[in-house]
């Protein structure tokens, strides 16, 4: 079964910045650039019915699409850090758009994230990296930041247990109020890509 999330989909000029973030952190893991992702709502482990009744509900979803830039870095685990990530500067359309997800999870009898919404997008796994050696490279890099880019739309995706994560498939995209659709590509499941159905 897959571990399904929503999220928000990196552009390829941010990605490309993202990549630059590579290396010189012994013990890091580097997530491929194509499986860079911004995770709105992490749904786990859920059985298809219920992945159908989600993907029903965020059909009704009306946010309008907004503008993003990822600054800053940093890792996550204190004194054993386990991953490093980038960071996301402040938007209230996008955690309003958090927002109405964790609602829906919610009406929908969804155990809540126990984890307060910290937008970023993971760039290494960590394995018996130093503490010091994470400090060095964090302050190395502390002035990251990318272009601005739109966010046009938000997805659903799913992965397979693996290590490290990935390969994500996009099981769905619901596109958001004001951007251009016409030039987004349709993604639908296919018997392949999961093994539920969507609708």
């Amino acid at each position: 079964m897959p571990r399904l999330f929503t999220a928000l989909e990196i552009p390829r000029d941010a990605a490309m910045s993202l990549s630059l973030l590579r290396g010189g952190l012994p013990g890091a893991r580097w997530i491929d650039v194509e499986n860079y992702h911004l995770t709105l709502r992490f749904f786990g482990d859920i059985e298809g019915h219920v992945a159908d009744e989600v993907a029903n509900a965020l059909d009704r979803v009306r946010r309008p699409d907004f503008t993003l830039t990822l600054s800053g870095v940093g890792a996550f685990g204190g004194k054993k850090p386990h991953s490093i990530w980038a960071g996301a500067s402040a938007s209230a359309d996008m955690h309003a758009l958090q927002a109405e997800i964790e609602r829906i999870c919610q009406r929908l009898g969804l155990p809540a994230d126990p984890r307060k919404f910290s937008p970023h997008v993971t760039l290494a796994r960590l394995r018996n990296t130093s503490p010091v050696d994470v400090a060095n490279y964090l302050s190395a890099r502390g002035n990251f930041a990318t272009m601005p880019f739109r966010v046009g739309r938000f997805v659903l995706m799913s992965s397979r247990a693996s290590v490290g994560g990935g390969p994500y498939v996009i099981e769905e995209a619901w596109p958001l109020m004001g951007a251009d659709t016409s030039r987004a590509p349709s993604f639908e499941a296919s018997a392949s890509d999961a093994s539920w159905s969507m609708r």
